[in-house]
């Protein structure tokens, strides 16, 4: 292992590493700085082979069984609470799972609101009592209401409405925890897709490229997650083998396609690239938890950006590659005066997609504020580059 960050001088990122608590009230301080402590040393585990780690993280059950029963004024107080604890303990990020009775979901808007850095969803689609159509239209609402009364719009950042999403995702917002204590780790790993497909002349020798050095990075970090296992009894769930992108432009997705000299991402063979990419990282021998499939946050990925900039994507087009490959509507920029009519039909398509491949889809979106379609963003955010607003029409 002690090998790991020497291949090639290039290691795959560490984007999160998750650990999934179940917390009661009043809130388990001890519990808190226990799962913090855990992720922390984890952190300098992997530091210490090579690896970079942007972040731990904290998810915990739903919050509506354990803060469901108290007043807004309560609920807020005790969510800014957990959030300084957290902070303190060095964890910047927390997600408090999920709602799926709309009763709970009015006060969404301000827990977005009122902390900093706390994520949260509406379940939209679930295997146990199907599609929901309260919470959706809820879910649009909240979108809108996030929209109208968070800076720019930016608040949507933390918020999303999920659909057929299993627990212990590892990435936000759709994270949410069941059970005993466990972790789990998200990567940054658009950067392989780029090596992989690089100088490959057919399908055939990009897939068993991609397929090559997705096993010989992931593997190592298998056996580091094992051994960590081993030592403190947390439970690791697996890994999510995600295809999630960076903001620099040499690991963008969208020019990792290119690198194939089809076409341009956007144009025809995108869709079959998609789907070759997702039946390897579904294939692959590792332990796998979350979305294990092909992360497109128009947002985070300066190459989809540009393309989104070319005219090439849309929000129909982005839904396509989900039906194949992918995580559903991530970090998409839209008009800031979509009605929550327009936002609840687009959720209705990833429902509906959801439920008929029985696959996990989130839709987090971005209406902004004062923006029109065919505008750029100007959120000036360390974690979003700047995009062409998509129409909904």
């Amino acid at each position: 292992m002690s090998d790991a960050g020497n291949r090639g001088g290039i290691a795959v990122k560490i984007r999160a590493i998750t650990h999934g608590i179940t917390l009661a009230y009043p809130v388990d301080e001890q519990a808190v700085k226990e799962a913090a402590g855990f992720n922390n040393n984890a952190r300098k585990i992997f530091e210490d082979q090579g690896y970079e780690v942007q972040e731990p993280r904290i998810t915990t059950n739903s919050w509506p069984e354990f803060l469901g029963h108290l007043s807004k004024n309560d609920l807020i107080r005790t969510l800014q609470n957990f959030e300084a604890l957290c902070k303190k303990e060095g964890i910047e990020f927390t997600s408090i799972g999920t709602a799926k009775e709309t009763k709970h979901m009015d006060v969404i808007p301000e827990i977005i609101q009122q902390t900093e850095g706390i994520s949260t969803t509406i379940t939209i689609v679930d295997d146990i009592t199907g599609f929901n159509a309260g919470a959706l239209q809820k879910a649009a609402q909240t979108i809108k209401a996030i929209s109208e009364t968070t800076e720019k719009g930016y608040g949507n950042f933390r918020f999303a409405a999920i659909a057929n999403c299993p627990p212990d995702i590892p990435f936000y917002p759709a994270s949410y925890h069941i059970g005993k204590r466990c972790f789990t780790l998200g990567l940054e790993c658009s950067d392989l897709i780029n090596r992989a497909f690089l100088d490959q002349k057919s399908f055939d020798s990009a897939r068993n490229s991609l397929n090559r050095i997705f096993i010989e990075e992931l593997r190592p970090l298998e056996d580091i997650c094992m051994m960590i296992e081993d030592d403190t009894g947390v439970s690791f769930k697996g890994i999510d083998v995600s295809l999630a992108p960076s903001l620099e432009e040499h690991e963008s997705i969208a020019y990792g396609f290119e690198k194939l000299g089809l076409n341009r991402f956007g144009e025809p063979g995108t869709l079959a690239i998609a789907a070759m990419v997702t039946s390897v990282l579904k294939s692959l021998p590792v332990r796998k938890s979350g979305y294990c499939g092909l992360m497109l946050p128009v947002l985070e990925d300066i190459g989809l950006a540009a393309r989104c900039g070319d005219g090439l994507l849309d929000v129909q087009k982005l839904l396509a590659y989900s039906a194949v490959c992918g995580t559903g509507l991530d970090c998409v920029p839209l008009p800031g005066d979509v009605t929550e009519q327009e936002l609840i039909n687009i959720l209705y398509d990833v429902a509906s997609l959801s439920s008929k491949l029985d696959k996990p889809l989130s839709a987090r979106l971005f209406p902004v504020p004062g923006k029109k379609a065919g505008e750029y963003t100007e959120f000036d955010s360390p974690f979003l580059t700047e995009c062409k607003i998509l129409d909904v029409k």
